[in-house]
């Protein structure tokens, strides 16, 4: 039966895919501007093209832009009134929906949250007591004033300090500017000089901004100002994007000195990365204030407390522990203080005072994740809401989106979730999160830290689950790193559908590891779903087009992902302004006044079909990465890998890396136009195949010690913190025949298994298999057609070749060879194929090109939909070398049609290429329909429309928006109604080709025979 079920796949999946395989889309309502003229056409366009449905997020208020004029602010009558028509719309279209878990799309929170509600953070407040024969009372430092009216004490101590540093002397060839901020682009230093040598043993530093320079520092040490002595070089812990929650606060081996200097210098800067954002920018130091410290401090201590994604990149246990002292809950110390110096520490708990920053009307502080009636209310006042309204059975999904809200350390119930889980009790250890040395504080701010993970998924995400079960909808989420403490992979466990996100053009803001702690997650957890937020562009330039995706979309279908979601459509309310409104021109602009959206169907259909066999079995990977016990963690990107795999990269990917990280001389790069970083920052399109024929998923500690290990290989990177129950598994798994690389690899191929496929540079591949189909993802990263030999680890069946594009199958001529088949396959142009093996042959004979006719035509009669131009051309032209800037500026559909002649035979096909057509085409020939040509090869089948004799051709060409946006930025709109709110940049005033540049060509084809 299965054997027959795949046969009928292979025959009809271009015709009807299953539901689950259609894209989704982001839809995004902005500032309240919306209208029911508008939601019906969104609703109706997504249907025409072909997509499942969508998530709807309202952004921003009324307020934000009242130029808009937007009537239905969120959480008001008119906003449920359009919620409502939405619904009742999507409904009657067969249309699904999702809704985020609040307004807007970053995170969790609403007006109704309270400061008592909201995310919570350890504060202290402290003072100097100096405590003799005559002064051996104290009074307790003032309350901190807490974030918006809130503040609970939790403890108080007393430390017994040195005497404080007299205040030093700035100096040095690194100035303060007018602003107080010292500035720098060339190397030099800051001075601190003291009038008498003065021991100090830490350093403070304020950064201006989220600046990796000021964690770069060389601190030097001299007695006369002359000669100076190296104390520390100073390294950035890593860190995500949203990082200026805390400063950062450095232990110094204790030095005593006159003289104290800050040496910086660009040289040795990372390029910048997903965990040490800030690196890839231009290197430039900025720092607001610098402080020495006389006291011992837990160094890094903001990194290891679990108020910031950082992990610190020190995590030596102290050795100096000053004398610490509870206090009662009236202040007094259990036993009298000793003479001396003591600091007085108040410890309470505030809330963060982050708030759902992208919402409008349901704008209010982000709930407390730690607590489950908090979390429950959050999800019911807004998404439940939701559920109340009339078609809501149209509402499958409940979604949690960008995590930008940074960490909390702290809740109500925290205390006693830390002794339940630990074991111990933890107000005894407080100061360690104000940076107080005690003994046992690694293990303590690592159980802090562990513990907050813990939370965050058996609290926030196991809450969320439960209660889109009881609302009868699935749970979709996207990463919670880098930005909360956490397992980038566990809430994984308590998803339906993982998600992760990957960005067109933005190297600055593109998120591979979101995508691997997606497709890692889904896989460590059995999830057949992976889903992505696709095409997110941080500024658009309107030269966007199908064919230019299309490789990034398929190398994320080869990563793992098998769902994707368009970033992002925009609710345009106007149906008299085009482009219209966008998310402040942010993300792909993918929605009905798109120039070629109604052509976008073409690539709808491509991924429909490539995502239905995507989504069938399960994952083949042969490798598995440990990510280790440290916390916080994620999935680790192949840059990482070549340490300990330097055999499978291979020495050429060797010495890329060492060239790539010796970032030698800083180079920059621009893209998008006006953006300017590191020219080091990884991008995958590089890393295709890094591995030459395996693939790897990263393991946490919960998939490695409780799930199961269907991996040959597991490698545990050197360095790396592993638990003893970590290592009791990994010891087990090893007797259990599972190679473990614990130092660096250095064969070509691992010794206990073959290369799962092997293919030539630049072809990327994914394996799935469903019980005895196997089924490989094969795509050109090149912009060449190749013909080439692949081997592939498997001898099951017969293969058959299925191309994606307009679901064509062919029958190829192969070999089984030692555990392996060959075979020949040809690709266009970041072209794409299937193979599939199943027991029976499938498919054709591979066709033979017999000719290439270039075709002869009469005159093109050409009519410009938008403005109504219409004229007659012979030869073919570019628009834009028209003297009539009605043409030479035009962006959208033209329509051009002629007559051609040929002679027909039977037995032979027929396709008609477009050489060279911008950028967009659907092609009618005797007014059949015969298809859409969005990328190469350009080509449709015409033999079932074609005739003998004389032939009518039509061929609808659609550009970008980018002329006619120029010509209207001139003064030269070539039609009304051109305006948007997208901010865009474009370089020079040159103009987009656009238009039939080429006459079509007829490729004519016969069977070939198999032997």
């Amino acid at each position: 039966m299965k054997k027959y079920l795949i046969s009928i796949a292979l025959l009809t999946l271009g015709m009807q895919a299953h539901a689950s395989s259609r894209p989704w889309t982001f839809w995004y309502w902005m500032y309240g501007a919306v209208s029911k003229q508008a939601i019906k056409a969104d609703l109706q366009a997504m249907k025409d093209v072909g997509l499942e449905g969508c998530y709807l997020m309202p952004i921003r208020g009324v307020g934000e832009r009242p130029d808009y004029q937007g009537t239905a602010q969120q959480l008001t009558p008119t906003f449920w009134q359009m919620v409502d028509y939405a619904m009742e719309q999507s409904d009657s279209l067969q249309m699904q929906m999702g809704v985020h878990i609040c307004d807007g799309f970053a995170l969790a929170g609403g007006p109704w949250i309270s400061p008592e509600e909201s995310m919570q953070q350890v504060v202290w407040t402290d003072t100097i007591a100096h405590i003799d024969r005559r002064h051996s009372t104290f009074a307790l430092p003032q309350a901190h004033p807490g974030h918006l009216g809130f503040y609970r004490d939790i403890a108080a101590f007393a430390v017994r300090v040195a005497s404080p540093l007299p205040q030093p002397h700035e100096g040095g060839t690194i100035k303060r500017d007018e602003k107080g901020v010292f500035r720098a682009k060339t190397p030099g230093f800051i001075e601190f000089s003291f009038d008498a040598p003065q021991q100090v043993r830490s350093i403070h530093i304020v950064p201006s901004g989220n600046n990796v320079q000021a964690q770069r520092l060389r601190i030097e040490a001299s007695t006369d100002g002359v000669t100076y002595q190296l104390v520390r070089q100073l390294t950035p812990p890593r860190q995500g994007w949203q990082n200026t929650d805390q400063n950062y606060t450095y232990s110094l081996p204790a030095t005593t000195a006159r003289y104290f200097r800050c040496y910086w210098t660009p040289v040795g800067t990372e390029p910048g990365s997903e965990d040490l954002d800030a690196a890839k920018w231009a290197p430039t130091l900025k720092i607001r204030d610098i402080r020495l410290g006389a006291d011992a401090v837990i160094d890094q201590y903001e990194a290891k407390n679990g108020s910031v994604w950082r992990i610190a990149t020190n995590n030596s246990p102290s050795t100096d522990f000053p004398e610490v002292v509870m206090l009662d809950k009236y202040g007094s110390p259990r036993h009298p203080l000793g003479n001396g110096i003591w600091r007085i520490v108040r410890f309470g708990h505030t809330a963060t005072g982050h708030t759902n920053a992208t919402a409008g009307g349901g704008k209010g502080l982000e709930c407390d994740k730690f607590t489950q009636k908090t979390v429950e209310k959050q999800i019911d006042s807004w998404f439940g809401q939701f559920m109340k309204r009339p078609h809501s059975n149209v509402v499958r999904y409940m979604h949690i989106d960008s995590w930008e809200c940074g960490s909390q350390n702290w809740s109500a119930s925290f205390a006693d979730e830390f002794q339940r889980r630990c074991g111990y009790d933890l107000l005894p250890f407080l100061p360690v999160y104000a940076g107080i040395p005690m003994p046992g504080d690694d293990r303590v701010l690592r159980d802090i830290r562990t513990t907050i993970d813990h939370l965050i998924n058996d609290v926030f995400f196991a809450t969320a689950a439960r209660k889109a079960r009881q609302y009868g909808v699935s749970l979709s989420s996207e990463s919670v790193a880098p930005t909360m403490i956490s397992d980038g992979l566990t809430h994984y466990r308590y998803v339906d559908f993982p998600m992760g996100e990957f960005w067109l053009n933005s190297p600055t803001h593109d998120k591979p590891n979101d995508m691997l702690d997606a497709i890692s997650g889904a896989h460590v957890y059995g999830k057949t779903i992976v889903q992505a937020e696709g095409f997110t562009e941080i500024r658009g330039v309107w030269n966007e087009t199908p064919a230019m995706i299309k490789p990034l979309l398929d190398r994320n279908l080869a990563l793992g992902m098998n769902r994707l979601f368009f970033h992002v459509n925009t609710h345009n309310p106007w149906m008299d302004r085009r482009p219209g409104m966008t998310l402040d021109g942010i993300g792909l602009f993918f929605q009905r006044d798109q120039t070629w959206f109604r052509e976008a169907k073409g690539m709808v259909d491509y991924i429909t079909r490539c995502q239905e066999w995507l989504q069938r079995g399960v994952p083949v990977v042969d490798i598995a990465v440990f990510t280790g016990d440290e916390m916080p963690s994620r999935s680790l990107t192949p840059d990482r890998l070549v340490p300990m795999l330097p055999g499978l990269f291979g020495t050429d990917r060797i010495a890329d890396e060492a060239r790539r990280l010796a970032n030698e001389g800083q180079p920059m790069e621009e893209s998008p136009v006006g953006v300017r970083h590191s020219a080091g920052i990884i991008d995958l399109k590089n890393w295709v195949n890094a591995l030459h024929g395996y693939c790897y998923d990263s393991m946490n500690p919960d998939g490695l010690q409780n799930g199961r290990f269907d991996y040959k290989a597991l490698v545990v990177p050197q360095g790396s913190f592993v638990s003893d129950a970590s290592k009791r598994r990994i010891a087990e798994l090893e007797s259990q025949g599972v190679r473990i690389i614990r130092t660096p690899y250095c064969q070509d191929t691992l010794d206990v298994i073959g290369p799962d496929a092997l293919l030539p540079e630049g072809v990327a591949f994914n394996h799935r298999r469903d019980g005895n189909t196997e089924i490989y993802f094969l795509a050109n990263q090149l912009d060449s057609a190749r013909t080439m030999t692949i081997s592939l680890r498997t001898t099951k069946g017969v293969p058959h070749i299925y191309y994606p594009i307009d679901g064509k199958q062919e029958q190829p001529v192969f070999r089984h060879s030692n555990g392996r088949t060959e075979l020949m396959l040809t690709l266009s142009a970041y072209g794409s194929a299937f193979v599939i093996f199943t027991d029976e042959s499938q498919g054709n004979a591979p066709e033979t090109t017999l000719q290439h006719h270039v075709l002869t035509t009469a005159p093109w009669d050409i009519h410009f939909h938008n403005n109504g131009v219409s004229l007659q051309q012979q030869p073919l032209a570019d628009w834009t070398a028209s003297s009539n800037d009605s043409i030479r500026y035009y962006s959208g559909r033209a329509t051009y049609t002629t007559n051609f002649k040929i002679k027909v035979k039977k037995g032979q096909r027929y396709y008609l290429s477009l050489p060279d057509v911008r950028d967009v085409a659907q092609i009618w020939v005797n007014e059949t329909d015969c298809g859409i040509v969005w990328t190469s090869p350009y080509e449709v089948d015409i033999t079932n429309a074609v005739h003998r004799g004389n032939n009518t051709l039509r061929i609808a060409v659609t550009n970008t928006w980018h002329n006619a946006l120029r010509g209207a930025d001139a003064g030269k709109a070539p039609f009304d109604g051109i305006w948007t709110n997208a901010r865009y940049r474009t370089k020079g005033d040159s103009l987009l080709p656009a238009g039939l540049l080429a006459q079509p060509i007829i490729r004519i084809t016969k069977a070939t025979k198999q032997q």
